[in-house]
């Protein structure tokens, strides 16, 4: 009987599923199929024609294509629609709407590339989901993973020609989905530091002055986004105004982007995560999602 030790690729293989299914509950769903799968059919592999990483990727991918069959895909609000422009607009979340959700990054292995941690970064992910998903396959296999048109060509059944054509309509697709073209700054501590110290004081022309003017902030569930410094003042200026408590944000990190946990008076209130661009913070995506708070095993309460 073939020995095979695939416990290894667990955690590069929940951010191969991640960036597929854009949630880290499903990713890990996924994964523990894909070793199931592969524990099953360890008698069939063949390390002469493939290696036992290209072999494991070829059954996880094609267990995320079978799970997005007949499946909506996992957006951002900013990628429904306009930007609202009423920052006092009632704060419905839309339920039924299967939002994109972050990665923790403790979750990575720190041996990660940078290039693969860049292409985890929010804006990207909500950009992959727009395609569709084979060729959202084979432009995380070929650009982020870098594996060869004839692995990938083998690991989807595909002949090499259509995988580059699939890679270009991806790209275009991208481009269509107005992707701006950035990496993760590092170190973005600073500006971080400063708007945790804003935050926490609720002094909202500190805030606004820790941001680029077309900043954009987004809070899934809540459908309406917002762009500009202007509505984004607006806006805490009126979050401010109805949570009057005491704020305290704890640092932590998501899809290789700062972020904080936000607590209302020590009980778990969202997960924010920033892009900084220039010093300054580009884009808020704001998170109240228990199963979110569950993924980054957030405590309940703020520590004393």
């Amino acid at each position: 009987m073939t020995t095979i030790d695939i416990e290894p690729h667990r955690r590069e293989l929940v951010v191969h599923c991640y960036r597929m299914l854009g949630s880290v509950h499903e990713a890990e769903d996924l994964v523990q199929e894909t070793m199931l799968r592969a524990w099953k059919a360890r008698d069939r592999y063949d390390g002469n024609r493939a290696s036992l990483r290209t072999w494991l990727y070829r059954i996880a991918t094609n267990a995320c294509l079978t799970a997005l069959e007949g499946r909506a895909r996992r957006p951002l609000p900013s990628g429904l629609g306009a930007p609202g422009d009423d920052p006092g607009a009632p704060l419905v979340p839309s339920l039924e709407v299967p939002w994109l959700r972050p990665f923790p990054d403790a979750r990575l292995d720190p041996a990660i590339r940078a290039s693969e941690r860049s292409a985890l970064r929010l804006a990207l992910v909500a950009a992959m989901q727009t395609l569709p998903p084979r060729q959202r396959a084979v432009l995380v296999l070929r650009e982020v993973l870098e594996f060869s048109a004839a692995e990938v060509a083998g690991q989807l059944d595909m002949t090499t020609a259509a995988v580059n054509s699939a890679l270009q309509r991806a790209r275009a697709g991208l481009a269509a989905a107005g992707l701006r073209e950035e990496t993760v700054e590092e170190p973005a501590d600073d500006a971080v530091r400063r708007y945790v110290t804003a935050f926490e004081a609720a002094d909202v022309d500190a805030l606004v002055a820790l941001l680029t003017e077309d900043v954009v902030l987004e809070m899934p569930p809540v459908p309406h986004w917002y762009r500009g410094r202007e509505s984004y003042g607006a806006f805490m200026t009126g979050m401010f105004a109805r949570r009057t408590g005491r704020w305290g944000l704890v640092p932590t990190a998501a899809n290789g982007q700062p972020a904080v946990a936000a607590y209302l008076d020590g009980g778990l209130h969202t997960l924010q995560v920033f892009t900084v661009r220039g010093g300054r913070v580009a884009h808020t995506v704001v998170f109240q999602d228990p199963q979110v708070f569950t993924d980054f095993a957030l405590p309940g309460s703020m520590a004393p």
